[in-house]
């Protein structure tokens, strides 16, 4: 087993996770532990797997985008000794890193703690890194900083036991104000932050709460849980939802397994009613939100009082001083399209726009450098794959312009019709189809060279993955596009689905695209060009994109794109993709995101004793809500494990409980205590003590009682397990090993 390096900076959580992974690591290449139950295990700890055989992506999971300038420089050092000095920047505001050795990636995960840099839970059926809009803080429209409340979103839900095995992923958002900047409206929970009263009659923080949100093949607009949720209720609120997801969720069907799909089967008010079921059993039922929390601590700390305000002639002036006329120009449209004044007066944000998200080490490095002389040590990723600067004077304006544009880091038009959101497409992802990068870098050489106007446009926003599941938020977007395919004879063509009318309309409402035509790849320039002319050519003066759209209706771009639809008129180079000069072929792997069914009852034995442990743990920490989830846990993994030795698939824990009850529930006998009984315990008594989880307070009496019978159904399970196979002559039961210290 490799010895991994971690210093005393790392907590004892983070070391022991970082531990845990190496040994698992070791036990799955000694065949110890089979590939698919270290494929669920991997991905909750940031590590997934490429496109390419033998190498990991790994995801660093960065809470609203939030490093420092020495977080920046460890991630690029990390890059260069583990991976290929690349850094991506996701929509999701995380940094990735690929083709990175799995063995190496316990030592790159214990270099990232050491700065403070987590990767638990980036992948998996987790709850996602928790996105906010990058400007939160800062924003001049919004009626309060709502980093705070996201930082506690992120840290309340780390390694807390009711998003651990999940069915499906669960993502977060949170905007800043009604313009909706971090796309609250294509997430499973989204918060829009706004003021309201509260039950006493006093003015109080809160937000406007959308659920059910998602893209990929089937996208749905979130609906409208609350108006208005005290700032306060959020956190229980999200923790009871989760409750539900976590209990009538799919866990079969992976394309039915978010949480879109339930809340469309149960309707807005039956969600509603299952999650105030849970108001009981959550471990808090207000969680005020602390004010002095990392990143708004430090603004307060370093107190940026106002300043006077320099209006675009004064910044001008000052440029001419150190910029040729000639490249005035350059400056002036960066000014423009790239800064913005904040709501702090007389400091400016700028933003940086990245090609495809990628940024080399050696200039992230250089840019940490940037950040410590011109901005607050609080660089944020944005959910546009680019980055943003807080805190600049307005007399430094062009002295960090000059050092950004040796960087690269200068260009024009940030979060522009120009500046296209990508995922990586074919480079890495086994789920794509077709090439993302190369379609995004012949757009924005068409835009750069052909509508040079479009760094101004704010209006048209254009959004590209390399296949359905919507990474690129092609859903999301007024022009988007999906690699996909389409047959010609017995040749396959890779080819672009187009998508028209999603984003945002003119009054701030999310909309979901419409799917309108699908054209070969090499013909996504000229599709660009024509949505774009037709567009200049007859939409009304003001009139935005996606109403030109909706007027217009679908047929009418569906028969405006149609010529280019033509497969008669193929040439060979259609039958390549972008960057490829070999002849196209879809070639899918297996999604790292699926979710992972373990068919082998050691296994779930297994990992309910590890959930036992948890639960032991916990309660000796006095974590009473989590010693008793990390309880429940055992009883759903422990009857999962029974059901497969009968061929019972079930699609849900209420299901799985439900059908061991038929086959096993009256065989397992347990004591409750006079305060904790049920009335329906006599009818169907596995049933009444499991759900009895969400019927009382979750106390210390409560606890000890619910563990101690969750420790005797595993025993249970096993001796159950050990009778079949002495029964049928196999033989005897071998719980897997997954190292020998864990």
């Amino acid at each position: 087993m490799s010895e991994i390096i971690i210093s005393d900076k790392v907590s004892a959580v983070a070391k022991r996770d970082i531990v845990d992974l190496n040994q698992k690591i070791n036990a799955f290449n000694t065949g110890d532990t089979p590939e698919e139950v270290f494929r669920k295990f991997r991905l909750t700890r940031g590590v997934y797997g490429q496109r390419q055989p033998g190498v990991q992506m790994i995801r660093i999971k960065l809470p609203y985008g939030r490093i420092t300038a020495d977080q920046l420089v460890r991630i690029a050092d990390t890059s260069d000794k583990f991976a290929t000095g690349n850094l991506h920047a996701t929509t999701r505001q995380d940094i990735q890193l690929h083709f990175v050795k799995l063995s190496d990636s316990p030592q790159l995960w214990a270099d990232l703690e050491d700065a403070g840099i987590t990767l638990k839970e980036a992948c998996g059926n987790t709850i996602r890194n928790v996105t906010a809009s990058s400007i939160a803080g800062i924003d001049p429209d919004e009626p309060f900083d709502v980093t705070p409340l996201t930082h506690s979103i992120f840290t309340y839900f780390l390694r807390n036991p009711i998003n651990q095995d999940m069915g499906r992923k669960f993502k977060i958002a949170v905007s800043s104000s009604e313009k909706d900047t971090a796309l609250a409206f294509i997430h499973d929970v989204g918060l829009i932050a706004k003021m309201g009263v509260n039950a006493a009659g006093e003015t109080v923080k809160g937000f406007k709460v959308l659920i059910g949100g998602g893209l990929g093949a089937q996208p749905f607009s979130a609906q409208t849980a609350f108006e208005f949720l005290e700032e306060k209720d959020v956190i229980p609120f999200i923790e009871a939802l989760l409750r539900v997801f976590d209990r009538y969720g799919e866990r079969v069907r992976r394309h039915k397994a978010r949480m879109k799909f339930l809340l469309n089967d149960l309707g807005l008010e039956d969600m509603l009613a299952k999650v105030e079921e849970e108001r009981t059993a959550v471990k808090n039922k207000v969680f005020e939100i602390p004010e002095d929390l990392f990143g708004t601590k430090e603004v307060e700390s370093i107190n940026y009082a106002d300043r006077p305000s320099l209006s675009e002639s004064d910044i001008l002036k000052i440029a001419a001083e150190s910029i040729d006329a000639d490249k005035l120009d350059n400056f002036t449209k960066w000014l423009r399209t790239n800064t913005f004044e904040q709501k702090q007066k007389g400091w400016y944000a700028v933003q940086l726009r990245v090609l495809l998200g990628d940024m080399n080490s050696n200039i992230a490095r250089s840019l940490a450098d940037v950040v410590r002389r011109y901005a607050a040590d609080d660089i944020r990723v944005t959910v546009n794959q680019g980055y943003l600067l807080r805190f600049v004077k307005g007399e430094d304006l062009v002295a960090i312009y000059h050092e950004l544009a040796k960087l690269g880091l200068a260009a024009p038009g940030f979060d522009s019709t120009m500046d296209i959101t990508t995922c990586p497409g074919t480079d890495t992802c086994n789920l794509a189809i077709s090439s993302s990068y190369g379609i995004t870098r012949v757009l924005e050489d068409v835009m750069r060279d052909e509508y040079p106007e479009m760094i101004y446009n704010q209006d048209i926003k254009i959004k590209i993955s390399g296949c359905m599941n919507g990474c690129g938020q092609h859903n999301a977007c007024n022009i988007g596009f999906h690699g996909s395919s389409v047959k010609n004879g017995k040749l396959v063509l890779p080819a672009l689905q187009v998508l028209l009318g999603g984003g945002f309309t003119g009054d701030g409402v999310g909309l979901i695209g419409d799917k309108v035509i699908k054209v070969p790849t090499k013909r996504g320039p000229e599709a660009l060009r024509m949505l774009f002319d037709d567009y200049e050519k007859n939409a009304y003066d003001g009139e935005y994109y996606n109403q030109y759209y909706q007027r217009q209706t679908k047929n009418y771009f569906f028969q405006l794109l149609k010529p280019l639809a033509d497969l008669s008129t193929v040439s060979d180079d259609d039958y390549r993709d972008w960057d490829h000069d070999e002849l196209f072929k879809t070639e899918i792997g297996v999604g790292e995101c699926a979710s992972v069914m373990v068919d082998l009852v050691a296994t779930t034995i297994t990992e309910g004793q590890e959930k036992l442990n948890l639960a032991k743990e916990n309660f000796e920490s006095g974590v009473w809500a989590d010693a008793i989830y990390h309880a429940y846990n055992v009883f759903i993994t422990g009857a999962k494990g029974l059901l497969m030795t009968k061929d019972v698939n079930t699609n849900t824990q209420y299901g799985i409980i439900n059908d061991f009850e038929t086959h096993f529930g009256q065989d397992f006998e347990y004591e409750t205590p006079a305060e904790f009984a049920l009335a329906e315990k006599a009818a169907t008594p596995f049933k009444s003590l499991v759900f009895s989880i969400n019927k009382f307070e979750p106390t210390e009496q409560f606890a000890t009682y619910f563990i101690s019978t969750a420790d005797k159904f595993l025993n249970f399970v096993r001796y159950t397990r050990e009778t079949q196979l002495a029964e049928t002559g196999e033989p005897a039961l071998q719980e897997l090993s997954f190292g020998k210290d864990s």
